[in-house]
């Protein structure tokens, strides 16, 4: 037989056996130790603080839904595993969301996660090399879907700019301004990464497609 599957039905057996409110027995199983793992955003120290209330809480009979009720709190936390390692320590494996862009709209501003969600933007600096986006999340939605699709560089995208004319501007980090037209603009972005290839290409700085079936480089 499996050696935790006997381990689990052993402690069952004890534990059934067993009035909690009498028994020291009880405090041997109580949760000492919190172990956090696969965090890449967040801090160890902020979700053990956030799993606090679980010090001292019964391993054994500890109910995952007291877990996910206090970490779903937390914007960044997209789901969890927990393993029990008896007779004293939670392990917790969190896994986050990825901030991809902050989305600039009207005075807030939101990182936008490869889930399609929005979380609040507290200003931290460890976000500072994400694109900005100054237009909605439902429009940027799309065209960064559209963008993933024909394999556009993202990491060479610096801001992103949506007009209420329905069409996106793009800067590059090297200074380069994109003007795209309304419909189409997949083919206008395919012809800009052609167009990476010329000898001549850095001294352009707008590569403008909003005219169909033309580009006006200055």
């Amino acid at each position: 037989m499996n050696r935790k599957l006997l381990v689990a039905l052993s402690l069952l057996l004890i534990l059934s056996t067993y009035n909690f409110k009498n028994d020291n027995l009880k405090n041997t199983l109580n949760i000492k130790d919190i172990l956090v793992d696969n965090n890449k955003i967040l801090t160890k120290n902020e979700v053990e603080t956030e799993l606090s209330f679980l010090l001292d809480k019964n391993l054994f009979t500890l109910n995952s839904l007291n877990i996910q009720n206090e970490l779903k709190k937390n914007s960044f936390i997209e789901s969890f595993e927990i393993k029990k390692i008896y007779p004293t320590t939670l392990k917790v494996k969190v896994f986050e969301k990825k901030p991809i862009a902050i989305i600039q709209d009207k005075k807030n501003k939101y990182l936008y996660s490869d889930n399609n969600e929005l979380i609040i933007y507290d200003g931290s600096k460890e976000f500072d090399n994400l694109p900005l986006v100054f237009g909605k999340k439902k429009d940027f939605e799309i065209f960064f879907k559209n963008l993933k699709k024909i394999d556009f560089p993202l990491n060479q995208i610096k801001t992103y700019y949506f007009f209420e004319a329905k069409r996106w501007d793009l800067e590059t980090k090297k200074g380069q301004i994109i003007k795209l037209p309304i419909t189409n603009y997949s083919e206008s972005l395919i012809n800009f990464l052609k167009l990476k290839n010329q000898h001549n290409f850095e001294k352009y700085k707008i590569f403008d497609y909003r005219i169909k079936n033309q580009v006006i480089l200055k």
